[in-house]
């Protein structure tokens, strides 16, 4: 049943308040005003709040991928990551304090038409390294090079859940390099798989606005976060997507509008439970920044099996893009192939 003109008019009016309590919010702190980024440069943007701890390997990781324009939007962050970002050339702040649960996808699409209109933008989360077919030989720079030859305006990757073959509760003393390094295994044995558009995504709205390539495409839930804590979290996203006409970026954490979908897809390395993921959960629950409930269930099994690990019998130990595309986990291309053999030559 459709909206009254009533509803349509509150809506819109709520709209309009959100939009002038963001604006009001917002303070530039650090870097460029605007866009800066040449159109062949990806501009990556990255929501933060006390983000120190994972900088210096975010950081190391993105920039040998092939960026070099860096937008943080910080919420508030107390901790010394400004500080440590300013360190970094070609970063750029902006800040607001409202609430993340409220703005998260604001920030994200504010950032993006501020800074990264009419080009390649790269949306991570401090504890997300993303990585795709090739990355060493091609750089983010071959990829998106690829993707505009071929009409592609935005590239879905899939979340691999990163953990150690020990308990969690052993990775609190780590830093985040040393927990790249021991979080060596992963799960794909329990997935659940969506139709692309389906209303079960719960965010279809936006993925019915967008093309799919040939062969579709599907959405990817649970994996070993289903399977250990009951989380029905979505596992795919679309981290690369070109902002420009037509194309309304970061409208959903996982998702963008209006984009045609790329025909191969990348691999997001997902550290969630680096550093101590406990005392992040029970942060998150007192500060009630998190709608999904997730962060409870998990903190509720973590409190409960002190010793608890995610490692199993099923678990992949060092899974490279090329196996998790023939597990079916990533969708490959046969012209991506081609189109990197044509660079190698």
């Amino acid at each position: 049943m459709g909206k009254t003109f009533t509803q349509k008019l509150a809506g819109r009016a709520g709209r309009i308040a959100h939009r002038a309590r963001f604006r009001a919010s917002l303070r530039h702190l650090h870097g460029p005003a605007h866009r800066s980024a040449a159109p062949d440069q990806v501009v990556l943007i990255a929501l933060v709040r006390d983000g120190a701890y994972y900088l210096d390997v975010f950081f190391d990781h993105y920039r040998r991928l092939g960026v070099s324009a860096f937008v943080f939007f910080d919420n508030g962050s107390a901790d010394g990551t400004i500080d440590r970002i300013r360190q970094e050339p070609d970063t750029a702040v902006l800040q607001s304090a409202l609430p993340w649960l409220q703005y998260e996808n604001t920030f994200r699409a504010y950032a993006a038409d501020r800074y990264g209109r009419d080009r390649w933008c790269l949306f991570a989360d401090m504890d997300e390294l993303f990585d795709f077919e090739g990355s060493a030989a091609v750089g983010l720079g071959g990829l998106t090079r690829y993707l505009t030859q071929q009409g592609f305006t935005a590239l879905q990757a899939e979340m691999l859940e990163m953990f150690p073959d020990g308990p969690l509760s052993a990775a609190r003393g780590l830093t985040y390099a040393e927990a790249v390094q021991s979080f060596r295994f992963s799960d794909i044995s329990t997935l659940q798989t969506v139709d692309y558009a389906s209303e079960d995504t719960g965010f279809a709205y936006y993925l019915r606005q967008n093309t799919l390539p040939p062969g579709g495409a599907q959405m990817l839930f649970g994996g070993v976060r289903g399977k250990v804590f009951g989380e029905t979290c979505c596992l795919s996203k679309h981290p690369l997507v070109f902002n420009g006409p037509g194309v309304q970026s970061a409208v959903h954490p996982h998702a963008s509008a209006g984009v045609q979908l790329a025909d191969m897809e990348g691999l997001i390395r997902h550290y969630k439970f680096a550093g101590d993921s406990l005392a992040r959960d029970l942060q998150v629950q007192a500060e009630t920044v998190s709608a999904h409930g997730e962060d409870r269930q998990r903190s509720g099994v973590m409190q409960a099996q002190p010793d608890l690990s995610l490692w199993s019998p099923e678990a992949i130990k060092d899974a490279e893009i090329a196996d998790l595309q023939r597990r079916g986990f990533l969708r490959g291309s046969s012209a991506y192939r081609d189109f990197l053999a044509g660079e190698a030559a």
